[in-house]
């Protein structure tokens, strides 16, 4: 029987709300559960909206679909105009362009297009400020030409912020015994656990300095060396996962992988579960099932039910849910699959300040699986503490967190362009925190109360809701990968397209991130280093990364050799063979719920320029004089 929610969101669907989770397997078969089959009826109903929004994606754009020049691309008023045609009901969705204008102006301000941000954010830019001038409401607008910001800003003297401490405490002394927290702990708690829809009966929440301390501080606990197995689930190469495999592999953990089919880069589904089902064939305990819902590159999406079919087969269960988006978990229905773990990130402020903090959950009941940490147990685990002045910073602490630093980045790359690898550096007095404690309670009881933490960026997920959220994504992130598809070298033999997109195309369930990779006239693929930093250049944030895990059918195979990179890895560095995998280095985009369609057609229009042959050779000078904004980790 479903969860309400999931139910709710499996009918809503057939709406054109959000996407229905997907309880099948990726060759369309059921995987474990007969009764999760639809029904003809529904069937047909599903396959008819899918087949229309095909339709109505492919007619998002002009009549001309094929550009060979980026001068010919239509503006972005015109291009607006046959984006809100295909989709009139994107219109429904400007109440996040209102909060944009209002709460995160300085997107506007600075003319800065963000494409790299992965996680939660907690606070919206104007909290930096206690006093605003707001612009009176106007007619509704098009996300394409926003509310204007306020066209004054009144400073005033800085407000409350928030410190990370980091604990000297095991990881299983903290789950099971707790400890004092600080009001600024206890409240962010509570709200982070509210909003990831989270019960604190059945849960137990651990601050983190970020995702891979995480990752790391779990597999230092996890007993690996009586549940030998670790079985991860991602199509590209995770840092966190890495950290976390090395781990395992002190403790004479088994590391083993799913495999994509090359080239939609689905889930190799037989061998999966055949790797899942193994160990309870050979009576061997099996270990650790580490699965993310979605792709954090691709944006592929998979099924609920891998949770389901692990935990039958004795698997301890490790949700990676550091690329859901806002709001997704409210499908989940944990009382359904209650995973054993759970990870999350969050962030600062969208577009500002990236620093943040991970969370680790444990459920309460398996709590007893993590063993004493023999490692350090002090590096990861971390409190959040009122904050305090510049003033208050002594050297000989300021010099220890640098050299806590330095070690640190021997764990984790420093040179990660993701939000979720943010590390301790932010508590350096240089980096502003921007926490706000409301402290105006509208004095809703007589019973004097805690000063309660203002999240307005959670605030403003959870006022938009899961429907609006998914529906916004789902038509902006479709017509980017038609309108990137659209763009095809001029004057090509072969017919060369600029762009080749990884994994699903235009597809009702796909997640709003992507993974591609630009191609010149000859077919040979432009760095994606150089693709971030010209995009830098243009004010537009993306990110890269590394696909792996890639399997090759016999149809394929000659392509094995051209597409596969030799990749050295860059965050653990030894000189074993395990130091270089193969893999496809890609360039990332990610979407939130407060991307626009400006954001996505100055994406467009940047990618189209590389249709000039000369384009790289004209740049390439310039390279090492880039200014590329990064994130100082």
């Amino acid at each position: 029987m479903l969860s309400p929610c999931i139910r709710e969101a499996s009918e809503t669907c057939l709406h054109d709300c959000c996407p229905a989770p997907n309880f099948l397997g990726n060759h369309g078969s059921s995987t474990s559960n007969p009764s999760s089959t639809p029904n003809k009826s529904t069937e047909t109903v599903v396959t008819g909206f899918r087949y229309a929004f095909t339709i109505a994606t492919a007619s998002s754009l002009c009549p001309d679909t094929q550009f060979t020049n980026h001068e010919s691309l239509p503006s972005l008023q015109e291009s607006y105009s046959y984006f809100i045609q295909a989709y009139p009901q994107f219109s429904q969705t400007d109440q996040a362009d209102h909060i944009r204008a209002h709460e995160y102006y300085h997107l506007t301000l600075s003319n800065h297009v963000c494409l790299d941000y992965i996680g939660h954010g907690l606070f919206s830019y104007s909290q930096q400020q206690t006093q605003h001038y707001y612009p009176t409401p106007t007619i509704a607008s098009t996300s394409s030409s926003p509310p204007p910001p306020p066209p004054q800003l009144l400073h005033s003297p800085e407000p409350l912020f928030f410190d990370i401490s980091y604990k000297s405490v095991n990881l299983h002394t903290q789950v099971v015994y707790g400890g004092q927290e600080s009001e600024v702990e206890f409240e962010m708690r509570k709200r982070i656990m509210s909003y990831m829809n989270i019960s604190e009966c059945d849960y137990a929440m651990v601050f983190t300095a970020n995702q891979s301390s995480a990752f790391k501080l779990l597999a230092d606990s996890y007993p690996f060396q009586q549940n030998p197995s670790l079985l991860t689930v991602y199509d590209y190469k995770c840092e966190a996962v890495d950290v976390m495999t090395e781990s395992s592999k002190k403790k004479g953990g088994r590391v083993m992988s799913a495999e994509f089919s090359w080239p939609n880069m689905r889930i190799q589904s037989r061998k999966l579960r055949k790797r899942i089902g193994n160990m309870k064939k050979t009576r061997k305990k099996p270990g650790l099932f580490v699965f993310p819902l979605q792709s954090r590159m691709t944006g592929a999406r998979y099924s609920y039910m891998w949770m389901s079919i692990a935990q039958e087969n004795g698997w301890h269960v490790l949700l990676d849910a550091c690329s859901l988006g806002p709001k997704d978990m409210d499908t989940l229905g944990l009382s359904l699959f209650q995973p054993d773990f759970l990870i999350c990130s969050f962030f600062k402020v969208f577009g500002e300040n990236p620093s943040g903090f991970g969370c680790l959950f444990v459920k309460k009941s398996s709590a007893s699986v993590l063993k004493d940490s023999t490692f350090a147990s002090s590096i990861g685990i971390v409190s959040l503490v009122p904050a305090s002045k510049p003033s208050e910073y002594s050297e000989d602490s300021i010099s220890m967190d640098i050299e806590t630093d330095k070690k640190q980045s021997k764990l984790e790359n420093s040179k990660s362009h993701e939000i979720e690898e943010v590390t301790i550096k932010q508590k350096a007095p240089s980096l502003s925190e921007i926490m706000k404690l409301d402290r105006d309670h509208h004095f809703e009881s007589s019973q004097p109360k805690s000063a309660e933490i203002e999240c307005r960026g959670l605030d403003h997920a959870d006022s938009l809701g899961l429907v609006l959220i998914s529906r916004r994504a789902r038509y902006l992130i479709n017509w980017l990968v038609n309108a990137l598809m659209s763009l095809q070298h001029p004057h090509s033999q072969y017919g060369h397209r600029l762009v080749r997109i990884y994994g699903p195309k235009i597809k009702v369930e796909r997640g709003p991130s992507l993974a591609f990779n630009v191609f010149d006239w000859k077919g040979e693929k432009i760095d994606p280093l150089i693709v971030q930093k010209l995009a830098d250049r243009n004010n537009i944030s993306l990110s890269n990364g590394i696909l792996n895990h890639i399997w090759f059918s016999d149809k394929h195979e000659e392509e094995r050799e051209t597409k596969l990179e030799t990749c050295a890895s860059d965050r653990l560095v030894n000189k074993r063979k395990d130091g270089c995998h193969s893999g496809i280095s890609v360039v990332t985009a990610a979407l939130g719920f407060l991307t626009n369609f400006e954001d996505i057609y100055r994406l467009w229009a940047f990618v189209s320029r590389f249709l000039d042959a000369d384009f790289v050779e004209k740049e390439r000078w310039r390279y090492m004089a880039l200014n590329q904004r990064t994130v100082e980790i």
